[in-house]
């Protein structure tokens, strides 16, 4: 069995384009949220999706999910006070319906340009290596600082990649990290730093274009260009 969990816990103070949360914005009347969960809903090789979500906004998500004749959700969780704390809850919730050898994908619920090929590249890049973290190259120098006013070291651009999602892993193997993490009282900014922190080793996934996760204003209308752009190459093949 193979479970996308979806993160859609997210409050979107750095999205000031309304008050609603930035996964419930509206492109063409249709909300992000719902762009992303398309694709794992038409995924042939997605059995199930569990999200997890505001919980003031739990009854219009699914209220939205019906609208849009998005099937494949099983469970709507609670969000908790970090996204560390959210994805946490989101695989709790999953005891009863998945296996430690079943397949999950930790996907941001405001990424909606996420692609089949992109999907299927991390099944099958957990059924070889284990654990799967899409990733980009970075493109431009990035420099680390201990104290966030002199640069401490610069590593070599060719060996430095960006985290992003889908983050997958066997379901056993990454809800015990997060135990473990309760345990140590440890949050983390996302799964990959997680597994770092506990020496489970991952595989890169290249991710597909334009894999961007809508933070800020700049990002909607980015995700809007970007989705006009791919709506006309496939309507006109410019």
């Amino acid at each position: 069995m193979i479970t996308a969990l979806i993160f859609a816990g997210g409050a979107g103070q750095r999205v000031s384009l309304s008050s609603r949360p930035k996964q419930f914005l509206e492109l063409y009347g249709k909300p992000i949220i719902i762009y992303t969960l398309e694709h794992f809903e038409l995924h042939d090789d997605i059995d199930d999706i569990v999200i997890v979500s505001l919980e003031s906004h739990i009854s219009e998500l699914h209220s939205i999910l019906q609208k849009y004749g998005i099937t494949k959700v099983s469970k709507i969780v609670p969000g908790g006070n970090t996204g560390h704390d959210s994805i946490f809850y989101g695989l709790i919730a999953m005891k009863e319906n998945v296996k430690e050898d079943d397949i999950v994908l930790i996907h941001d619920g405001v990424r909606p340009l996420i692609t089949e090929e992109l999907i299927s590249s991390n099944i099958e890049a957990v059924k070889k290596y284990r654990a799967a973290i899409t990733v980009e190259p970075a493109r431009e120098s990035i420099v680390h600082s201990k104290d966030g006013i002199n640069i401490s070291d610069i590593p070599n651009r060719r060996d430095v990649f960006v985290a992003k999602a889908p983050q997958s892993f066997y379901y056993g193997q990454i809800l015990e990290a997060y135990e473990k993490a309760y345990k140590d009282n440890i949050k983390t900014v996302d799964s990959a730093q997680l597994c770092n922190l506990y020496n489970i080793p991952m595989h890169i996934v290249k991710s597909t274009k334009n894999n961007i996760k809508i933070s800020d204003s700049a990002d909607f209308y980015m995700f809007r260009a970007l989705y006009e752009a791919r709506e006309n190459q496939q309507i006109f093949g410019v």
